[in-house]
């Protein structure tokens, strides 16, 4: 169930918008066990003078290219889930769109059911009884 803010430079094709969604929940699809079809992501194509970020804070450097994921996820993962989800979404990014992974930045965060109502106001905990 993770939501995924992505937030890029403005100028990238609907097609490649849709290339990174795609390589955004295959990875996730991967190395974090989502389900098929739990995909939640919300592009924001910022100017340059919206995106203030420092080009060599713990990277050998950044480029306009600089594509932040802001992950939202329900149940915790490992270290190792993690690390290879964030390898994967790089080379992916890498091979088909050309992005380098030190463009490539990932934020990832944790919470419970009780913090996630897909609809009718009912809580994920409260699902089950509402579908029995």
């Amino acid at each position: 169930m993770p939501f995924t803010r992505i937030i890029l430079r403005q100028g990238y094709s609907d097609a490649q918008l849709t290339q990174i969604s795609d390589i955004l929940q295959q990875s996730l699809e991967d190395e974090f066990a989502v389900p098929p079809g739990d995909r939640f992501q919300v592009f924001e194509e910022l100017p340059a003078r919206l995106r203030v970020f420092d080009r060599h804070y713990k990277s050998r450097g950044r480029s306009e290219n600089f594509v932040q994921f802001m992950i939202t996820a329900g149940k915790p993962r490992s270290r190792e889930q993690k690390h290879k989800l964030c390898r994967r979404l790089c080379q992916q990014l890498s091979q088909s769109l050309d992005i380098d992974p030190q463009d490539v930045m990932v934020i990832i965060q944790f919470n419970t059911v009780d913090d996630w109502s897909f609809s009718d106001g009912c809580l994920m905990s409260e699902e089950a009884r509402f579908h029995e």
